[in-house]
């Protein structure tokens, strides 16, 4: 009976975690590409942006970063969400996300991209504790 409660228990965790990937990267990607403004409001106080190599700290410098891109319009094709242990961020709920998918800035070509996002709970909201987002781009040959 145990290792049935268990494997519901693992079962629920990632059934959550998917849900809780869905909401929020959907509503991520439409405060950045139509409400970008008000993209702030899901960073912490104190997160962590790396985009593409250049460091941004405080939710205040992320949205001023993130404010002279140029106007975008993402497209998620692949979704992957865990739960992080809670011993490993303060004890709070916590999930790791990565998104994988398209970006298509005004006057640039169509890039693939990842994201990799670090939320935690802040009282009932998803707040972005660390987030690192990279262009992609394939490789010509099998490397592996």
């Amino acid at each position: 009976m145990a290792f049935n409660d268990r494997n519901q228990n693992v079962k629920s965790d990632v059934e959550q975690a998917c849900q809780v990937a869905l909401d929020f990267v959907k509503r991520y990607y439409e405060s950045l590409d139509r409400r970008r403004h008000l993209v702030s409001r899901l960073y912490q106080d104190t997160a962590i942006l790396v985009w593409n190599g250049n460091g941004i700290m405080g939710k205040e410098e992320i949205q001023k970063f993130l404010s002279d891109l140029p106007s975008c319009d993402h497209t998620v094709k692949v979704l992957d969400s865990q739960k992080i242990l809670d011993s490993a961020v303060s004890n709070q709920l916590a999930y790791s996300i990565l998104a994988t998918g398209t970006v298509k800035y005004t006057g640039k070509p169509m890039r693939q991209f990842a994201e990799n996002f670090i939320i935690a709970a802040e009282g009932e909201r998803w707040k972005i504790v660390s987030d690192s987002f990279r262009f992609q781009e394939f490789v010509s040959k099998d490397i592996a």
